[in-house]
């Protein structure tokens, strides 16, 4: 049997060292080496057996005395307050429910209806021009519905973009494919200083990073609870609506769950005080449910940990490639500085390895990733030569990340 290599035996010190390696028995996981948490997390150990309950007990028993003796009315604003530290929010001001699109609908309109009051002649959103497609396809929408004009720029050139005309600006915190993280803090300020607001897209960096959005004045923000937070697919999004601003926030979507009397049944409508302005209609309560119990899992957890052995995992697997991978066969499109990462690494199949392994037309890209799966190792692939690899860090070990590497290389060779 051979030896372990130099990098593997530095992946059992860092492990043994690891302040969170504990929290991966909360989880439900296998031998798979499973590096896609920045599509869907893995299963959290404490949600089957609360789904029974909620499933057998709550609807089977109660049934519709749940509403009040199961706490389901109030589920949106309690499960908001579990995500609000991990944010770097205060209680009171994140609501959870409907999809992140819908949330960004609702926050955009609601950004331009804003900038609107004390500027009527605001007319035009600023997006980012490489984010998800969702989020651009609401702006355009958002923007006929106002009747602004769509701006696409990358969110290097928000800044110049900006003028009298900006109602609000769409922002992703950590760019879906590159893994590129924008300075959230520097943007706010360039945008609320130009009249506009701003409105943040946090789906691959809450539960990642500190985010930090009472601290640096964010207005809006959205994100999805299926990636780092665990919640399960097609969790509910949430939306936070900062404090001072919750009176001003007009939604476009009024429902009866928003309503100051959601059981008056006026005809006229009333839009209820603080966050809870921000529901529609009847929450999904079992999503809604799952998501609550996996957030346990981050009982005592420091964001602050999760940021420091995020940088550790993917600075080490970045080390292991270099080490492993032959020369040229990808390259990192993810920066190397830390304060513009998030938390995965992003590499791009070369020329030269799609020359290799190119097999009637397909995707190299997406064959060298079935491949690795195959071995074990789950990551996803972007089109058309994008290799994605997500760093959950409340799950993932660098004894993972080695294997990773070596696997890949396995793989390219």
């Amino acid at each position: 049997m051979s030896e372990p290599s130099e990098l593997a035996v530095k992946a059992e010190k860092l492990d043994a060292a690891d302040e969170l390696a504990a929290k991966r028995s909360e989880f439900v996981l296998d031998d798979v080496v499973y590096l896609d948490g920045n599509s869907l997390g893995a299963l959290p150990a404490a949600v089957p057996g609360r789904m029974e309950d909620v499933v057998r007990r709550q609807w089977g028993s109660l049934r519709i005395r749940s509403w009040d003796e199961s706490g389901w009315w109030t589920a949106p604003e309690r499960i908001g307050d579990r995500i609000a530290p991990l944010v770097g929010a205060a209680p009171g001001q994140i609501v959870v429910g409907d999809s992140t699109s819908v949330n960004v609908f609702k926050a955009l309109v609601a950004a331009v209806r804003m900038a609107r009051e004390t500027d009527a002649g605001r007319d035009e959103i600023v997006v980012d021009a490489t984010t998800f497609p969702t989020d651009g396809y609401i702006a355009g929408s958002a923007a006929r519905m106002t009747g602004c004009t769509l701006r696409p720029v990358t969110p290097a050139e928000v800044p110049g973009a900006l003028s009298g005309r900006t109602a609000a600006v769409l922002l992703n915190h950590v760019d879906y494919r590159t893994g590129r993280l924008h300075d959230l803090p520097a943007l706010t300020a360039a945008v609320h200083a130009a009249g506009a607001v701003a409105v943040w897209d946090l789906c691959h960096s809450a539960g990642a990073l500190p985010v930090g959005l009472d601290e640096h004045g964010v207005a809006l923000a959205v994100g999805c609870t299926y990636k780092y937070l665990n919640g399960g697919p097609g969790s509910p999004a949430y939306l936070y609506v900062r404090r001072e601003l919750q009176d001003r926030f007009d939604s476009p979507l009024p429902g009866w769950n928003s309503h100051a009397e959601p059981f008056g049944m006026r005809s006229d409508y009333e839009a209820a005080p603080g966050a809870v302005r921000g529901r529609v209609g009847t929450p999904d309560i079992l999503s809604m449910l799952a998501l609550e119990a996996a957030l346990e899992v981050w009982d005592g957890v420091s964001i602050d940990a999760v940021r420091a052995k995020s940088l550790a995992l993917t600075d080490f697997f970045l080390e292991c490639v270099t080490a492993y991978v032959p020369p040229g066969a990808v390259e990192s499109l993810t920066p190397v500085a830390h304060e513009e990462r998030g938390s995965q690494i992003a590499l791009r199949c070369s020329p030269k390895l799609s020359a290799s392994l190119e097999q009637g037309g397909a995707p190299v890209a997406g064959d060298v990733m079935k491949r690795l799966i195959a071995a074990g190792v789950v990551g996803d692939f972007r089109p058309p030569d994008v290799l994605r690899f997500g760093f959950t860090p409340l799950y993932v070990g660098f004894g993972d990340v080695e294997r990773a590497a070596r696997v890949l290389a396995e793989v390219v060779a």
